[in-house]
């Protein structure tokens, strides 16, 4: 029994230590169209040069809400080893979809989370997002949604009147969830927010949404905690163009940041190696055609060799 232990905890070592080793592969989660077809996958090796898995079609369908969505898909490595994914299921509903998975391929059954039941003028809950905090041995979920009449502003009746702040809630177990809280209010409309750690910081990029006088860009914040308070730091790090849906990678000591220019149908990206000074790289990708809003994280090169097989 002893010699059994043993064997366990250096095969489980191995594999841990393979895994940490193990460079892999980078891996874009996106929909098309309208999302009723659901997850799409894109891997790359250098961050840049992306392509599609499955022959771009879907991975998995929605099956949660009335419309019956995939949009805005965030998919993160958990500290169970499982991968989680949270998604918009509609334009309108209280609710998010969240689903996981060991290996991308086989899922389990879709749940949806009433994240803003309790809010009875909530109009939405746009581009969820998770990202896990070592030190609480949580995750934290978060979100874009307006409440009616909740932060007025002199746009707010611009876009259907959509006055959008970030929101979150936490969970250990994907089953429990905290009371939701205010997560960011910068003192504007404000979607799909991204949040990575930095050091002992988080860094979070976001979409200023303001129409008047017009914004429509990607900016930073940074926080001690992972639950904030979180305060912008400079500027614009995209250009005269209408972007929304960051998504970041770190190779080293640089930062790429994609999104979607969405006006123009077509995806972008700009890098820095110290968050301040920002290139447009947009002519130096490569992604699927029609890719719209998604994540990235990482795989495993066993773990990338198994999606590459699926048909």
């Amino acid at each position: 029994m002893r010699s059994l232990y043993l064997f366990l905890i250096l095969l489980l070592s191995g594999i841990t230590r393979a895994q940490t080793t193990d460079n892999g592969a980078y891996v874009f989660c996106y929909f098309k169209g309208n999302s009723a077809d659901g997850l799409h996958l894109a891997y790359s090796t250098d961050g840049l040069k992306w392509q599609a898995l499955k022959n771009d079609s879907s991975f998995l369908r929605p099956a949660v809400a009335k419309d019956r969505l995939m949009r805005d898909p965030c998919i993160i490595r958990g500290a169970d080893g499982l991968f989680h994914m949270v998604w918009t299921v509609s334009w309108a509903d209280k609710g998010i979809g969240y689903a996981s998975s060991k290996d991308l391929i086989t899922w389990s059954e879709q749940q949806f989370v009433p994240v803003m039941a309790k809010e009875e003028g909530a109009r939405n809950s746009w581009a969820p997002e998770i990202t896990y905090d070592a030190k609480s041995k949580q995750y934290m979920i978060y979100w874009a949604t307006t409440i009616k009449g909740r932060f007025p502003a002199p746009d707010s009746t611009a876009e259907a009147g959509y006055n959008h702040r970030i929101y979150y809630t936490l969970t250990k177990d994907f089953k429990t969830y905290s009371d939701v809280k205010l997560l960011y209010e910068p003192g504007f409309n404000i979607i799909d927010a991204t949040i990575l750690p930095y050091g002992k910081k988080y860094l979070m990029f976001f979409k200023d949404e303001t129409l008047k006088p017009v914004q429509k860009n990607i900016k930073i914040a940074y926080a001690d905690k992972l639950t904030g308070p979180y305060k912008q730091d400079g500027g614009k790090i995209t250009g005269d163009y209408w972007a929304e849906g960051p998504t970041a990678l770190q190779k080293g000591k640089e930062w790429i940041v994609y999104f979607d220019k969405y006006r123009n149908h077509k995806y972008g990206a700009v890098s820095s190696s110290d968050l301040k000074t920002w290139t447009d790289i947009s002519d130096q990708i490569q992604l699927p055609s029609g890719i719209r809003h998604g994540t990235i994280f990482k795989v495993t090169t066993a773990e990338l060799e198994r999606l590459k097989a699926v048909k």
